[in-house]
Formats: structure tokens, sequence, C-alpha cells
């Protein structure tokens, strides 16, 4: 006879092993006591208090050795009725369990996190229903976001069937969360009011010993007050029961539901409210915070746009100092010079036509992946340490964009598209669009401000080959305007009269010289 290969203990040893796993803890009072709690520390049935001596726990075969003990009638009768038989989890259909009305709303992220959990691990911890195995429907009672998470990803969950009314589910869902540490003042108040009328329907007997928020001394054959049986089975002290009890009874309903999303959710606020007579008040005061609340949040938000500004004004004057520098010391192309580049490639396309070849239609002659790659390489490149690069590249090219970003020192972070409306040739897919690539380099953040970002589309009908639309150089004027602006494959006097790039902040290089044009010096 053994549990896990080791001796079952005697009986001296065996009661003291159901005490602990009846209330948790041990205290040995006689040298035979201490003796069998050691003998069954060995077997890993106790585990004895590091600083008291005379002080045992339950031990890691605590729970295997009770049912052992049952199952082949060693226990003795008095533990057997004090320790009750352990129930065995079964797995049941998620949608057959009625959740009901929760006092607590379910947490997403909690809800979120437990799936992750339950496809790694499976579900450790059982839930808490109430009603039979063979009842098509039964009562959630504690374990509302397991549930939640089983539901979701589609699987059985792991149950423990209780007996008991619809009081007792109750009960059982207030104690669960009262037992949590991350419960806020208004939450606790609301439960323990609820928990207590809950307990004196059930136990009537016991309402005199709560008049007043004073325990009353009790026969051993009386039920406990509210307060003790409340603290007995939440672990939690009796006069901060009494006192949390007394919030939730003094203050209304709607208000304390307010306060449980709001900062001010705090004792010191639910005492002042129960100082207010009436509902009414107390809701009216409760509102008057809410607003505060969102006034604070309007104002640190303002507060947070303008250190926004100011922040990236900063940095953009930093890398436009940095960038002037460069530019005096230049020749044809300065280095480290620029802290918004613009380039619109020459790529090499495939043929569209096998008979015509794939230089159809180019007006300008094209260049290999490697050489433009090349051009703003390492030493060579005429973009700051922190820096902004918008690429144009066709669809079929796409890798290749993303290859000269990285070339050219960039980290790719998103795309605009140009819809161009009428559509083109190509050889897998008629092309109506281009994308235009953005990277970022360095630790300087030259990113848009919220809400001054352009939109990722933009439909305009496309004209003469390759010449993109005004709209984009626009929008880089916007987002960076008195930064200075470098556009590669690009010539000055092939802009129109009133294009924004003529207003002296942008620099060109195109593909007929290899000098720069725009006035650096």
């Amino acid at each position: 006879m053994s549990v896990n290969g080791l001796p079952l203990p005697g009986e001296v040893g065996l009661s003291i092993v159901a005490a602990a796993v009846r209330d948790g803890e041990y205290r040995c009072e006689k040298p035979n006591e201490v003796v069998a709690a050691c003998r069954a520390v060995a077997n890993r049935y106790l585990t004895r208090d590091r600083k008291d001596g005379n002080l045992f726990r339950p031990g890691d075969n605590a729970i295997e050795l009770i049912d052992r003990a049952r199952e082949l009638g060693k226990l003795p009768q008095a533990d057997a009725v004090a320790v009750p038989a352990r129930k065995v989890a079964l797995m049941r259909d998620p949608q057959t369990i009625d959740a009901g009305d929760r006092l607590r709303d379910l947490e997403e992220k909690t809800v979120l996190a437990l799936m992750d959990s339950f496809k790694s691990h499976g579900q450790q911890s059982p839930i808490i229903v109430y009603g039979k195995e063979t009842d098509a429907v039964v009562r959630l009672g504690a374990g509302g976001h397991r549930l939640e998470a089983c539901r979701r990803l589609g699987i059985h969950v792991l149950c423990f069937h209780s007996d008991g009314d619809e009081l007792d589910r109750q009960l059982c869902e207030i104690d669960e969360n009262l037992i949590r540490a991350d419960l806020t003042p208004a939450d606790k108040a609301l439960f323990l009011a609820r928990r207590k009328e809950i307990y004196l329907v059930k136990h009537p007997e016991t309402a005199k010993g709560v008049a007043g928020g004073k325990a009353r001394q009790q026969s051993a054959t009386d039920k406990l007050s509210f307060a003790a049986a409340t603290a007995e089975a939440t672990g939690q002290d009796e006069r901060t029961i009494r006192r949390d009890v007394e919030r939730g009874e003094k203050i209304s309903v709607s208000a304390l539901q307010m306060l449980r999303s709001t900062s001010h959710n705090k004792g010191v606020v639910l005492d002042k409210l129960k100082r207010l007579q009436t509902a009414e008040a107390q809701e009216h005061f409760v509102r008057d915070l809410v607003a505060s609340d969102k006034a604070i949040a309007a104002k640190s938000k303002e507060i947070r746009t303008i250190q926004q500004a100011s922040n990236r004004e900063s940095r953009l004057r930093m890398v436009s100092l940095i960038a002037e520098h460069s530019r005096k010391a230049g020749e044809d192309m300065p280095r480290a010079a620029y802290p918004i580049g613009y380039a619109d490639p020459p790529w090499e396309q495939e043929a569209w036509s096998d008979e015509t070849g794939q230089d159809k239609g180019l007006r300008y002659p094209s260049m290999p992946v490697d050489a433009i790659k090349a051009l703003c390489a390492g030493e060579k490149s005429p973009f700051t340490r922190d820096a902004v690069l918008l690429l144009w590249v066709t669809a079929n090219r796409l890798p290749d964009g993303l290859a000269v970003l990285e070339a050219w020192g960039f980290q790719f972070v998103t795309s605009l598209v140009w819809d161009k409306v009428n559509i083109g040739m190509g050889r897998w897919s008629r092309d109506r669009h281009e994308s235009l690539l953005i990277g970022k380099r360095g630790s300087l953040s030259l990113a848009p401000l919220m809400g001054t970002q352009p939109p990722s589309l933009y439909s305009e009908p496309k004209t003469e080959h390759s010449r993109k639309p005004v709209w984009y150089a626009e929008q880089i004027d916007r987002l960076w305007p008195d930064v200075r602006k470098l556009e590669l494959f690009q010539r000055k006097d092939s802009l129109a009269e009133g294009d924004v790039r003529l207003n002296g902040t942008w620099d060109f290089w195109g593909n007929q010289a290899g000098t720069l044009e725009g006035g650096a010096e």
C-alpha cells in the first residue's frame, strides 16, 4: 500500500496530513506528532515551516495520499468527513454552459492571454459550473475568462460540477473575485454588498450578528457572522470586509459602476461618497469627477501635441544645420547634405513584347539595379545620418526597390500608392499603379506628426512617361517645409511653372549631368 511508491504514514501522521489539507496548515502540540509529521515530510506528504519547527503544511503528495487512504479505508472517519473527496474535472462543450449576467465584465487582454496560454499548455485550472454532468445546460459559477477563451478557440473546457442553488452560484463568483488582488475599491464594495445580501438570505439567523458592523458572540452550533464567514472564504481581514461592505451599502450601484473605470476609484473618494445622503447626490458627484477626467485628458493630449511638434521642430533644425554644413563643404554632389531624399530611378523593365523588346517607349537610358544601389551607397551617400528617403518603384521591381533602400542605408517603414486611373501594359498583369517606398535611418525621428500624415492612396491619371504627380512633391514639402531636399533623377528645368519644388528648398540631380542643380554652394 503506497502512494507513488512511498509508504502510507501511520494513523497519527495520516490525521496530521488530513488536518493540514483541510485547514492549510497544522501545528503539532505533542512530541509524537512532531515525529510523525517529520516522517511525512520525508515522503513529501508535508512541508515544515523554516522558522517554526512545529508548523507543517501540505506537501506535493498530500492530496494523492488522502485519496489513496480514503480508497483503502485507512482514513479515520472524522477526517473523511472533514476532508471531502476530491472532485474530478470533466471536459464539456463550452456552448452548453450559460454564463448568465456576471458581476464583473470580461477583460479582453486577459482572454487573449489565456488563449495564448491554452494553445501552448492547455487549460490547467478548471472552471466551476453548477448542475449535473448529464444536464444539457449548466450555469457558470467561476471562470468566465477561461470559458470565453475556450469558446473562441473552439475547444472543450475543463470544469468541476457543483451542487447548489442560484445563490450558491453567485457566491462562488463573488468569492473567486474577492480572492483576486487586482480588484478596485469600487469592485470590492459592489461585490461585498451583494455577498452580504445573499448570505443573509441563506442564513437569516446571523442578521443580528452583523447589525452595526459588529460581530456578536456565537455558540459552536451558530453560523458564522457575515464578516467572519467572508473572511474564512476569501482570506481577507474582517475589519476590511466590514469597511468595504459599508461602502457598498451606502453608495448607489450606479455611482459605484461609474467609478470603476475612472482614476478616482480610490477608498478616500468612496468614503466621501457614502457621506452624501441621496443616490442622486452621489451620482452627480461621480459625473463631475468623470467630466473632470475627460477635461484633464483633453488638456494632456493638447500639451502632448504641442510638445511633439516642438520636439520634431528641434530635430529638424538639428539635421538642417548638419546638412547646411555639408552643402557648403561639398562639390558636385555633397556628402551627408540632405535630410530628405526623393528618387525615381530609371529601372530596367522586362520586355512586355517579345517582338519589340524591353526598351520600347523609354525616353531615357535605364540603369541596372547594381548601378542604382552603388550610386548613393556608403560614403557616397548625399543624405544625412538621420534622414528619410522616398523611392519610386514599379510593381514588378518591388524587391529591387527594397534592395536599393537597404543599399542606401535606409530601413523600409511603409509605402504610398499612385493609382494611375488608366490601365497600362504588363506581362503578368495590366499595371495601373506604382509604389512610393518610404525608408528611414538614424536615431532622430523625422516622422510626420500625428494627424498630418498623407493618405496611402492617391489617384491621378498618368500623363507623359515616368512623370509623377506633383501631389507627392507637395506632400513632402508640406511635411518638411524648411528642410533641404534632394530629388534624384530629376532636372530642374523640366518642372512646370508654379511647381512647389521651385521654392528654393529643393536641389536636383538628373541623368544628363553629374552636377547638382538648385543653388547648392
